[in-house]
């Protein structure tokens, strides 16, 4: 007959053991843990470390900023003015390079593919951002997808102008015009799908309009002087010169508020246009995935160099309202207007090749 006390000894010791097994197992387990952890913070350290470093001797070598639009473009002008004043600041040569094509989206493509190190950034204008991408579709590249926002420095009114000879001293006159004459007025654009074009075609929409687009290839409004077209949406760095010299009459510009630079014209909503904003803008970005200290540096510097008296002044010249949007807002532009521009595409029946 078996011992029960020795039978509980052992039962006793093999829990203990089993117990203790159990505990060693905890404890490397623990220990293991430990040691994991640590060398994920290592990591993490290091790559801090390195990231911000790199951030400190950014830039070390030239900088290139692409212009998707021919010199003496709206976007090449304030690309070169702005590439200057990042020169001084950085202390290495920041060159621009014209990449013209496709409304602007060739050059931001190839930005788009370029390494993200910081040394390739893309001078952008929102047709190429958020009217091409429903406009021109490329699968091949997507402005929210492939460009990380740095910026958005500079917009820049659409004006409404007429002939000074069409009968019509206001907005609320323009339209009884066009009503009372279905298809026989016509407007001007810089060309089909320019953020002219939309605005044009939203005030179109929005008050029921018949009225012909007579796209050109650039800011060319020369028949509308010449009374060969009714009038014309022009960007302000444009067509603002023409109007105070008084060769057209400008009715209104399409912000939401007056801009400081030419108080005198008032907004298509104090003409009686409800909720009509349209602008122009420009921007800087970089390849997507570009290391976040350095977007946060360049982000940082170009508010600062754009908050500049003088630089506001040279814009304001030319049309310009400053603005210091950082990469989240940016970001929030970009991703907004492009829903916006694409149903007022799809609903206008726009075509890139109309």
């Amino acid at each position: 007959m078996p011992n029960t006390e020795n039978l509980t000894l052992r039962s006793d010791a093999k829990h203990r053991v089993s117990k203790g097994g159990s505990a060693l197992v905890a404890i490397l387990r623990d220990g293991a843990s430990r040691l994991l952890r640590m060398r994920i913070c290592a990591v993490a350290l290091a790559l801090f470390t390195a990231t911000h470093a790199l951030a400190q001797t950014y830039p070390d070598r030239p900088i290139r900023i692409m212009v998707g639009f021919t010199p003496g473009s709206a976007t090449d002008i304030t690309g070169r003015i702005f590439a200057q004043k990042l020169t001084e600041a950085l202390g290495v040569p920041v060159t621009v390079e014209n990449l013209p094509g496709a409304g602007g989206s060739v050059g931001a493509e190839r930005v788009g593919k370029a390494p993200p190190d910081g040394y390739t950034l893309y001078w952008g204008a929102n047709g190429a951002m958020t009217i091409n991408p429903s406009l021109l579709p490329n699968p091949s590249f997507d402005p929210q997808r492939d460009l990380a926002p740095i910026a958005r420095l500079l917009v820049s009114p659409t004006i409404l102008a007429v002939n000074n000879d069409v009968p019509a001293k206001s907005v609320a006159e323009l339209i009884a015009l066009a009503k009372s004459q279905p298809g026989k007025l016509s407007y001007a654009s810089p060309g089909t799908g320019t953020p002219q074009h939309i605005a044009a075609e939203v005030f179109k929409a929005q008050l029921g309009l018949d009225i012909v687009h007579v796209p050109y290839r650039g800011a060319n409004f020369t028949d509308v002087i010449g009374g060969r077209i009714t009038m014309t949406f022009q960007n302000a760095g444009a067509v603002l010169a023409t109007v105070r010299e008084g060769k057209l009459r400008g009715l209104a510009m399409t912000a939401r508020t007056r801009s400081p630079n030419m108080p005198e014209l008032p907004t298509m909503i104090e003409q009686g246009v409800p909720d009509f904003e349209v602008a122009s803008w420009f921007g800087l970005l970089a390849p997507a995935g570009a290391p976040a200290p350095i977007i946060a540096k360049l982000s940082e510097l170009s508010i600062r160099i754009i908050a500049d008296a003088d630089l506001r002044e040279k814009f304001g010249k030319i049309g310009l309202d400053v603005v210091s949007d950082p990469p989240d807002v940016f970001a929030t532009i970009i991703r907004n207007d492009t829903a916006k521009w694409a149903k007022v595409i799809k609903d206008a029946g726009i075509k890139a090749s109309e």
